[in-house]
């Protein structure tokens, strides 16, 4: 895929903060920096384009990062398929999110997120 950063990164042409490597993977930290210090991406080697195109590669990268998040006490695997869905880089990727409590990072679905957004409206619970 021509201009994929992900795929410039996995060929070693682009710079980029490897945590992990396995011959069919890398996990990578974000430029970012990400949302917390242990928040890093797996990506395949190969160019698939989001997690619905190539199940069986996509599920190589779960399992890649199911690895990562047996370190973790408490973690998030993220993907997204589509621009709808937030996905910005097409190339496959998935977050994994080490978490803790307290630590800020509510998800859209959760008490916390409603709670967070009811605070920042001025509203009381």
């Amino acid at each position: 895929m021509t201009n994929c950063v992900f795929c410039a990164i996995a060929a070693g042409e682009a710079p980029a903060v490897i945590v992990r490597e396995w011959p069919d993977a890398l996990a990578v930290r974000p430029r970012s920096g990400g949302v917390n210090d242990g928040h890093v991406f797996v990506l395949p080697r190969v160019h698939v384009e989001d997690a619905g195109t190539d199940p069986e590669v996509t599920a190589m990268v779960m399992r890649r990062a199911a690895e990562l998040m047996a370190e973790h006490p408490a973690a998030n695997i993220i993907t997204s398929k589509g621009e709808t869905a937030t996905q910005t880089v097409f190339h496959l990727h998935v977050h994994v999110v080490p978490r803790q409590e307290g630590d800020g990072l509510p998800l859209p679905w959760t008490p916390q997120h409603t709670a967070r957004a009811a605070a920042q409206n001025g509203e009381s619970r």
